[in-house]
């Protein structure tokens, strides 16, 4: 804890800083879920209706992609409850890891419309069976959808990125890669018309199907990273090494391990300090340690810092950031 903290009444005042800053993260997240509900809502509605009505399997596909948008926009808000909660008993550290796990949750939802989606026009292709030619209905309801699509991610974007939140962000992109399939929607039904195929129509919603999956799968292996405790980028470890080389006494870090939980990081650090200091001087040191790094990192959670005489390190650790590994380029 930095040396301000240890007072009573500043450290009052961080944590009612920190309950403030969440409780704002939640009323954010939560107000970018209810308009993303509600927009999707309208546009699933009224595309599912109006390709039933002009014929069209494309424009439908489109609606059901939209109705799986509800469901994460309804996982999100739900997460949103979730990682404010206090740490306790069964979650020492918090429920922030919450974020990471819907968005999880959220590729499993798109995987599964897709798939439904995908089996629907492969059937109705090899089906035989006679086709119309769409009305001219869903083309107007196909631009709507695009125009609406890109005001919810934009929106969902601004909040995702402000709030540093994995789910909004991840539902942010779903609906940008709504307004392609919703485009390709656009070209399909374009063709369609020109070319008088209706099977087309057909080929375009398995198009799109495709994509879903695809960016299902995507949204998988992203999350994954968080989950495992690992980073997707080395230039945190850059920074931590950097700040404990401009630390007069700290020496040979090592064991560095960083995670995130949320928005937020944990770390946990090993340092050498010359071994004949007191356990005041060396208290002092790991307390400049993690002034420099706060200095130099932002959203910190929580960081330990554990002093080690010199030369006392264990050789055979399996763990954790070293120097020689940044150096020799191993992240990169």
């Amino acid at each position: 804890m930095p040396p301000a903290a240890r007072n009573p009444f500043i450290k009052g005042f961080l944590d009612f800083r920190k309950f403030l800053i969440m409780e704002n993260r939640q009323k954010e997240i939560t107000n970018a879920s209810w308009i993303a509900i509600i927009g999707n809502a309208l546009l699933s509605i009224s595309k599912i209706v109006v390709g039933l009505i002009s014929g069209s399997l494309a424009v439908v596909s489109d609606g059901i992609d939209s109705a799986t948008d509800i469901v994460t926009s309804m996982i999100t808000l739900l997460t949103a409850r979730i990682i404010v909660k206090p740490p306790d008993l069964g979650y020492p550290y918090g429920y922030e890891r919450a974020d990471t796990i819907a968005a999880k949750t959220l590729s499993f939802v798109i995987f599964f419309a897709g798939a439904q989606l995908g089996i629907s026009s492969v059937v109705k292709i090899i089906g035989n069976q006679q086709q119309q030619l769409p009305s001219t209905l869903a083309i107007y309801i196909t631009v709507i959808s695009i125009v609406g699509k890109f005001l919810l991610s934009r929106c969902l974007a601004r909040v995702g990125k402000k709030m540093q939140s994995p789910m909004l962000i991840v539902n942010a992109k779903n609906m940008q890669n709504d307004i392609i399939i919703s485009g390709a929607v656009l070209v399909g039904l374009f063709f369609t018309f020109i070319l008088h195929l209706p099977i087309l129509d057909s080929l375009t919603a398995l198009a799109v199907s495709i994509w879903i999956l695809k960016v299902a799968f995507d949204i998988f292996m992203q999350t994954n990273t968080e989950l495992m405790d690992g980073l997707k980028s080395p230039d945190i470890y850059k920074k931590i090494f950097a700040a404990i080389d401009s630390v007069k006494d700290a020496a040979n870090p090592h064991r560095v391990r960083v995670r995130q939980l949320g928005n937020m990081y944990m770390m946990d650090i090993d340092i050498e300090v010359n071994g004949s200091m007191s356990v005041f001087e060396a208290h002092k040191v790991a307390h400049e340690v993690e002034e420099r790094i706060r200095k130099d990192i932002d959203n910190i959670y929580d960081m330990m810092v554990h002093i080690e005489p010199a030369g006392d390190n264990c050789a055979n650790e399996k763990f954790g950031v070293t120097g020689k590994m940044l150096n020799g380029k191993k992240y990169e």
